[in-house]
């Protein structure tokens, strides 16, 4: 890992972050995503989406979820808010398709579970509405009620059963807390993944990730550092899907262009870590640290670099 992995910081919250933050080096970003996601359109989009939604704009919601989609056809966030919003339409049967992509995706998504087994209920498909309702109470048998989840399976367990014990009254979610997220509570779980990456604890930094993707969505910077994290705990496949999920959001993200490269030469893939820096020289005119350090990667394992 290198020396450092955040080179500058969102200055209205220096005061408040841990000094271990400031022992990393080479991030995706200088700032939070908040600040940057004016500049990314899948990230405003999504925003733009969650705001509809809250507002019951579901045409302007489904429309921006699906611009969204369009980048990032595996988010499972997006996917569960695309239903939410099909389901504001009344759109049930396409609803019911992107809380199975949701879950397929994130099979820890309780919330999508719960409205996929409402919604089954709402299109009169009893069986698979039992099927989810197994799968829950499987979750919760594994949670033994200790479990973060705890609280939130038994109340996805209560809302299935409920729909399932009197169809005409399935009642489905269109404002879960989820979207009530703001920003700022965004760059907070994004500062505490920088500093738990900082101190070597991947998984954590993971759960934390995750809750800043349930605000920010597919944000090219917390794509960046899932796919670090991941490769870190050597979830090589993981790894590359997140970076790829980056960079199809951000084409340009030196970032993620470094980082694969590097999981490339760990993977001995010599001629792509060649690619990712012919790649960054292309993109830094006057020269980067991204592109610096990959090509010190590429030269230490004695490949001439361009």
């Amino acid at each position: 890992m290198h020396a450092s992995l955040v080179r500058t910081a969102f200055i209205g919250l220096l005061a408040a972050m841990p000094a271990a933050v400031f022992a990393m080096n080479n991030a995706p970003s200088g700032s939070t995503p908040s600040m940057n996601a004016p500049d990314f359109d899948a990230a405003a989009e999504y925003r733009k989406g969650m705001d509809a939604l809250k507002a019951s704009q579901f045409s302007v919601a489904k429309s921006s979820f699906a611009r969204v989609l369009g980048v990032a056809p595996n988010d499972a966030n997006t996917h569960f808010l695309a239903g939410m919003a099909d389901a504001g339409l009344n759109d049930f049967k396409n609803a019911a398709k992107h809380y199975e992509k949701a879950v397929r995706q994130d099979r820890k998504l309780i919330v999508a579970q719960q409205e996929l087994g409402v919604t089954y209920v709402r299109l009169g498909d009893v069986a698979k509405a039992q099927a989810t309702l197994a799968k829950l109470k499987s979750m919760d048998a594994s949670c033994h009620a200790t479990c973060k989840e705890a609280e939130q399976l038994s109340k996805a367990i209560s809302a299935v059963q409920a729909a399932i014990g009197q169809p005409s009254a399935a009642a489905l979610t269109t404002s879960p807390p989820l979207l009530f997220a703001s920003a700022r509570a965004g760059d907070t779980a994004y500062l505490q993944a920088v500093s738990l990456i900082n101190e070597h604890r991947y998984a954590d930094a993971i759960d934390a990730l995750q809750r800043a993707r349930a605000t920010f969505g597919a944000h090219p910077d917390v794509l960046t550092y899932l796919g670090f994290a991941n490769r870190k705990l050597h979830r090589y496949d993981l790894a590359e899907s997140y970076y790829r999920q980056a960079l199809a959001a951000a084409p340009n993200h030196k970032g993620a262009t470094e980082y694969y490269g590097e999981m490339m030469i760990e993977r001995g893939d010599m001629a792509g870590a060649k690619r990712m820096l012919a790649r960054l020289v292309a993109l830094c005119t006057f020269g980067c640290a991204e592109a610096e350090e990959l090509r010190r990667w590429v030269d230490a394992k004695g490949t001439p670099a361009p």
